[in-house]
């Protein structure tokens, strides 16, 4: 691996163990075995190099579900939803958890404009990765989907993230959440 890569994997540790605001560039080089010139060589600033490493901590998350044709029921179904959000409920209590990193980013958002700029482009991902999982492919990034349905996805997922930080014994299961959207469905026809 090279020092790009290096400082990445870096960064990606120290934000599970320290979260956003208490990860230095410091640390981000201890960690990594590089140097701190290297930070803005590579990604312009740590505030950059952290939000990049965020992406990819929640890229790797989606991926310890298996890939969408491996998650049971079919596409757009249910069963598939329940899947999804039955995987984001496992994570959400577990140690170093990117679901808390989430919420600490979303609090921080209005106080760093940089990068509310890399998580707004970040989220718009979220979603279309959401869709992929979902309904079993991801859109183009200029499909309409992705400013609807994966806009949907991404409140979904928040709100559930905020609502287990807030209260995990209210927080709802992934059966709950799943059974709420059929009463909607249902009332809606």
């Amino acid at each position: 691996m090279g020092h790009r890569e290096d400082l990445l994997e870096g960064a990606k540790r120290c934000l599970l163990e320290k979260g956003f605001a208490r990860t230095t560039a410091r640390d981000i080089v201890k960690e990594s075995g590089t140097n701190l010139a290297s930070i803005g060589y590579h990604y312009g600033s740590k505030d950059a190099l952290l939000a990049q490493a965020y992406v990819a901590l929640a890229e790797g998350v989606s991926q310890e579900w298996g890939e969408p044709g491996e998650l049971p029921g079919a596409n757009g179904s249910l069963e598939r939803i329940r899947a999804v959000v039955g995987g984001i409920t496992n994570s959400l209590g577990k140690p170093g958890s990117i679901w808390h990193l989430s919420m600490e980013l979303i609090v921080m958002g209005d106080k760093m404009p940089a990068l509310r700029e890399h998580m707004s482009a970040a989220q718009r991902e979220a979603g279309r990765g959401f869709i992929g999982m979902v309904m079993g492919e991801e859109p183009p990034a200029d499909d309409p989907s992705v400013d609807t349905l994966g806009k949907f996805f991404s409140v979904l997922v928040i709100g559930l993230v905020a609502q287990h930080t807030f209260d995990p014994d209210y927080s709802p299961s992934a059966d709950e959440l799943t059974e709420g959207l059929s009463l909607l469905m249902e009332a809606a026809r």
